[in-house]
């Protein structure tokens, strides 16, 4: 069973002991491939330097909204340079969040809009955050136009969703779907169109309910496997299979 990991913070500094050994337990349970999107400009050399460890870590360059504070204008000037030099599989991580306090709105937009309009520029696809956003981020893709993705750790309604597959998007499910309580969540997991579904870890955040307050990482994505298949009564082999196809057809292979 090969399995693809959609949304993994690889580069993050919760691994720097134990990077190799991380992708090695990944690697045990089937979990070879890898999209490892950027937060901050700060963090493009080091993502950059993860991704090369293994064939199937792929990169995606962009500023995250929680990060706000450490973006400059140039960084979103360097950034079509870092596409064009480097051929990452994506634009993100980038997005909107209206829910941590001190994020300035206006300037979380303009961020926002220009990665949206370079991921549209160099044709790829582009890997957002969305948290109590889910509507504007829904207009501004639309207002953008002729672009593609996914909106990972996905949270909103089955009717925003149903924008989204509109939109040509897809959902990114991770650890939040094991917990019982989500069961708004796991009742779009159930019935969506599987062509739109993507499987994540967003290692080292997110753990499944069987994890709470430890580091996640991406061997734990058969865990979310296993729960989607359940929720949605499929052979997991057969689930990873659509799910390693979506991604690969998205990300690259």
């Amino acid at each position: 069973m090969r399995l693809y990991d959609s949304h993994s913070h690889l580069d993050a500094p919760e691994f720097d002991a134990d990077r190799e050994a991380v992708i090695g337990r990944a690697e045990a349970v089937g979990v070879a491939q890898q999209l490892v999107p950027a937060v901050a400009f700060r963090t493009w050399p080091a993502l950059k330097a993860t991704c090369a460890l293994r064939p199937g870590l792929k990169a995606a360059y962009g500023l995250h909204p929680m990060y706000l504070d450490e973006h400059r204008p140039s960084h979103l000037d360097a950034l079509p340079d870092w596409i064009e030099r480097e051929r990452p599989a994506a634009v993100g991580e980038c997005g909107l969040d209206f829910f941590v306090e001190g994020l300035d709105p206006e300037s979380q937009r303009r961020y926002f809009v220009r990665q949206l309009e370079i991921a549209r520029e160099f044709r790829l696809p582009v890997v957002l955050h969305a948290r109590r956003a889910v509507d504007e981020v829904i207009a501004t893709i639309r207002r953008v136009g002729g672009l593609r993705g996914v909106v990972h750790s996905w949270s909103g309604s089955e009717a925003q969703a149903a924008q989204l597959y509109r939109l040509g998007f897809s959902l990114g499910i991770g650890g939040p779907v094991t917990f019982e309580r989500a069961q708004r969540l796991r009742r779009t997991v159930a019935v969506m169109p599987i062509e739109h579904l993507l499987l994540e870890t967003d290692s080292p955040d997110q753990p499944d309910a069987t994890r709470r307050g430890q580091r996640n990482e991406p061997a734990f994505l058969v865990d979310v496997l296993r729960e989607v298949a359940r929720l949605r009564g499929m052979d997991e082999a057969v689930l990873a299979d659509a799910m390693r196809r979506n991604a690969e057809a998205l990300f690259g292979a």
